[in-house]
């Protein structure tokens, strides 16, 4: 398959969908690299250090498990007992409803919410008045680097109401940013030192964490996005918000890391060196019910032979029954299957048609379902 995964790029790299990538897939590391870290540059490297996005939340969400598994929280703890932002919850009467109307929550927020973006915090994918206010407010998610500290963005958004009632409906991603806060305030540790102890080094992990060293930054390639007249440049190499020191508390942020360091991750999990079967077995099957998977809470057809566990999603029918995987904003992509296989990309190209495009083309390798359709 590996030579599959390299003719796939190459084609993607020829029609322009990205300078260059890198990707392995199979039950062992064989790391691929094709095309340029930019274009008219030098050729990728495998070593590239990467803005990995939401690939952030599968490790942010073994982290959590870990500290499960060991007795320092429980699923349905309520996370106020270490959030106290959170301690008083205000939701919508609707989700499109304007943020005056609104009543006192009757659940409490919990960790297994959080780890299954049921909080009630997630994307708006209508024009609605929350949206406009978390626009507003400096908490609306993209593919920028966070604006704000950990604590300014928890007090920004625990001052906006829910969406839905937690666990009644999903939505995406914040509910992972204030997870990562709530590892630090659960250790009175930074979230970087748990994440450290949890995942990086029983993985093997030496070159992911919120910021790059200095002395690695040359191993940071630029980051682009698609415009009408063709590629740009988004982000700077070897500089910028994610070359050390970090600008402010980034507990709430996404993480940096390479190909060969994800690979070590997914592997020690597959193995069981970071959780027990049980808690696997829960991290990798469908967690939401169905009367929570609106046809509004993300793009449309995202539910179709599709659940979400915690922090991945799930091919919940079909012949990659089992699968288990996600991306990044960032053109970064993962899956796992059943049999062990494991298959991840790295570009560092915005979300985009031609980045979906190349999800869907991936998955297809071996014969799987797209978490994405373009």
């Amino acid at each position: 398959m590996s030579d599959a995964l390299r003719d796939l790029l190459t084609r993607h790299i020829d029609a322009g969908t990205m300078p260059g990538a890198v990707g392995t897939i199979g039950e062992s590391y064989e790391p691929i690299a094709v095309g340029l870290a930019a274009p008219g540059g030098p050729p990728l490297q495998t070593d590239a250090i990467f803005r990995i996005q939401s690939m952030t939340k599968a490790i942010t969400s073994v982290a959590t498990l870990r500290l499960v598994q060991d007795g320092v929280i429980a699923l349905d703890d309520p996370v106020a007992t270490w959030l106290p932002e959170l301690a008083e919850p205000r939701v919508l009467t609707h989700a499109d409803a304007p943020l005056e109307n609104w009543r006192p929550a009757q659940h409490p927020i919990t960790v297994r919410h959080l780890l299954t973006n049921q909080s009630g915090y997630g994307m708006m994918t209508s024009d609605s008045p929350l949206r406009q206010a978390m626009v507003d407010a400096g908490v609306d998610a993209g593919a920028e680097p966070v604006d704000l500290g950990a604590k300014d963005w928890l007090d920004a958004l625990s001052a906006l109401p829910l969406a839905f009632e937690p666990g009644e409906g999903w939505r995406y991603h914040h509910s992972f940013g204030i997870l990562g806060i709530l590892l630090g305030r659960v250790t009175d540790r930074s979230t970087e030192q748990v994440l450290d102890d949890t995942v990086f080094r029983p993985s093997g992990m030496r070159d992911t964490g919120f910021t790059v060293p200095v002395d690695r930054a040359h191993r940071l390639p630029a980051a682009f996005r698609h415009r009408a007249e063709g590629i740009e440049q988004s982000e700077s190499a070897g500089t910028g918000f994610y070359v050390e020191p970090a600008p402010f508390d980034v507990s709430h942020a996404e993480l940096v890391s390479t190909l060969a360091d994800y690979h070590a991750f997914l592997r020690a999990l597959v193995d069981g060196r970071l959780i027990d079967a049980e808690l696997r077995a829960g991290m990798t099957g469908d967690q939401v019910k169905p009367s929570a998977k609106g046809p509004d809470s993300f793009f449309p057809g995202f539910w179709e032979n599709t659940g979400w566990g915690y922090g991945v999603s799930v091919v919940t029918d079909g012949p990659h029954r089992g699968r288990f995987g996600w991306s990044g904003g960032l053109g970064t992509d993962f899956f796992v299957d059943p049999d062990g296989t494991i298959c991840i990309i790295m570009t560092q190209v915005e979300m985009s048609d031609r980045i979906l495009a190349l999800f869907g083309d991936l998955q297809g390798l071996s014969g799987g379902q797209p978490y994405y359709e373009s």
